[in-house]
């Protein structure tokens, strides 16, 4: 009875949490939500190049190798008579054991034999070892005690005061000002280093810029989500974003904005929730948001890989199709009477080894588009849209066959095969620069037609932009 009082009593206080929280109707609210959304906004941005340089890990390290920065900054700080709890310095120890684990991991990666992920494994266990060791030492002292610092291993993110509010939003306004100026440098950085170092750039300086852009986003970072979750927010947000854009812009804004919305929602959420860790909801929020992208990302997702699987399948079915007809009507001598001359289904089903299902789906796509008419039962033609297509189709493939031929020593008994796996992804542009490259002046049908009969594979249809259907029609009309 005592336990549903108290259950039903918590719920009672929850909501009316809930509706302060919401509505930001208390300063330490306002606080801590707007700490934490900059801080995952700056962490969102300066991830997105740490998990293209593929350097996440030495992130990691370097906010495991705070925490001895941050025992050693509170022993200096109590020898010298202060109270050791000054929150800048205890920011400058953490920040100076940091830079110095990257020192060590880039060094150590220089030695024969040590692998990277050796040496990051080796610098951030020993780093994290000395850290507890140092406030194992601290507890022994005469003059103080941990005096708190193991809540930087977890993050204390209710206690965010208005100064610190400030101070988080001013280094990630200094991270993002510097990440737009720099944006070209980190780009080429990030995507070629050994082209940019041939272009002159100052790719160590750059270099070491980037890293100390890191280090202040997670020395900021180390009272909101602590030690061990700060790494969260560097990887997270643009795994996440990948998952929805090409573009290194693009990647960058959402990056931001998932960082900012994981911090926001998950102090919130800690908000409503009081003896529930910030930092923890801050990562589970965040995790939250990447499962969302990893199924729902409109261009890497698992959602979207499925519907551009399907479509490419159709696609391709379309093209055997189109081409088994084509290929049917050439070899009968009847591609100038195409429209009007039908091809038996059982020739096609010969044509093409089709997969159960494949053939009848296939043919009931291409009559919804207008490619084929099936006038009769046993037999299918070929609209004027679906000769143009077909034409296409096998032009884009033939003109493969040669350029294998010609250009890639491929044998002619391959030659139907490879360029079958590789004509259904080719875009106009490449076609058109396939042409060029074999010599689009001879392009005409006799000319071509020679050189192929040369290669030994079949002549290759004129150019769709000469023998179009948008092409034939005015002659027709006329």
């Amino acid at each position: 009875f005592m336990m549903t009082r108290a259950a039903g009593a918590a719920d009672g206080a929850a909501w009316p949490r809930f509706i302060r929280t919401v509505t930001l109707h208390d300063h330490n609210t306002r606080v801590v939500l707007f700490g934490t959304c900059v801080l995952g906004v700056a962490a969102g941005v300066m991830g997105t190049y740490m998990v293209l340089r593929r350097r996440s890990l030495i992130g990691d390290a370097l906010s495991h190798a705070t925490l001895p920065g941050i025992a050693i900054a509170f022993m200096v700080m109590t020898a010298l008579g202060g109270s050791g709890k000054w929150l800048p310095g205890l920011l400058i120890g953490a920040a100076t054991t940091g830079l110095l684990a990257v020192g060590l991991i880039l060094l150590l990666q220089r030695v024969p034999r040590v692998r990277p992920d050796t040496a990051l494994g080796l610098v951030l266990s020993v780093m994290f070892g000395a850290g507890f060791v140092l406030l194992g030492l601290i507890q022994k002292m005469p003059t103080g005690n941990q005096a708190g610092l193991e809540h930087f291993v977890m993050g204390t993110t209710a206690a965010m005061l208005s100064a610190d509010a400030l101070a988080i939003a001013a280094a990630a306004a200094a991270v993002v000002v510097t990440c737009v100026l720099l944006f070209k440098e980190f780009t080429l950085l990030s995507f070629d280093p050994a082209y940019a170092r041939a272009q002159g750039w100052p790719v160590g300086v750059l270099d070491v810029m980037m890293m100390l852009l890191v280090t202040l986003v997670i020395v900021i970072g180390l009272q909101a989500v602590g030690i061990i979750l700060i790494i969260s927010l560097l990887i997270i947000p643009p795994a996440s974003a990948r998952f929805w854009t090409h573009g290194l812009r693009a990647t960058l804004v959402i990056a931001a904005s998932i960082g900012g919305a994981s911090g926001l929602l998950g102090a919130a959420v800690s908000a409503v929730l009081p003896h529930v860790p910030a930092g923890a909801v801050i990562v589970l929020v965040a995790a939250s948001m990447f499962v969302v992208s990893l199924f729902f990302g409109v261009r890497r997702g698992i959602l979207a890989r499925i519907i551009e699987h399907h479509r490419t399948a159709r696609r391709i079915h379309r093209h055997h199709l189109l081409r088994a007809v084509y290929e049917w009507l050439e070899s009968a001598g009847r591609l100038d009477d195409a429209v009007t001359t039908p091809m038996p289904t059982a020739s096609l089903e010969t044509a093409r080894a089709w997969a159960p299902g494949e053939r009848p789906a296939a043919l009931r796509r291409a009559r919804r588009d207008g490619l084929i008419t099936r006038d009769e039962v046993d037999a299918v033609r070929l609209t004027d849209a679906g000769l143009d297509a077909a034409r296409r189709i096998v032009r884009k493939h033939r003109l493969w066959e040669l350029f294998l031929i010609t250009h890639a020593d491929v044998a002619p008994s391959h030659v139907d095969r490879d360029a079958d796996t590789i004509e259904h992804i080719l875009d106009p542009a490449m076609t058109a620069q396939l042409e060029a490259m074999l010599d689009a002046r001879i392009l005409d049908a006799e000319a071509l037609g020679a050189r192929t009969r040369a290669a030994g594979t079949p002549p290759i249809p004129p150019s769709p932009h000469v023998l179009s259907t948008a092409d034939r029609r005015p002659a027709d009309a006329s």
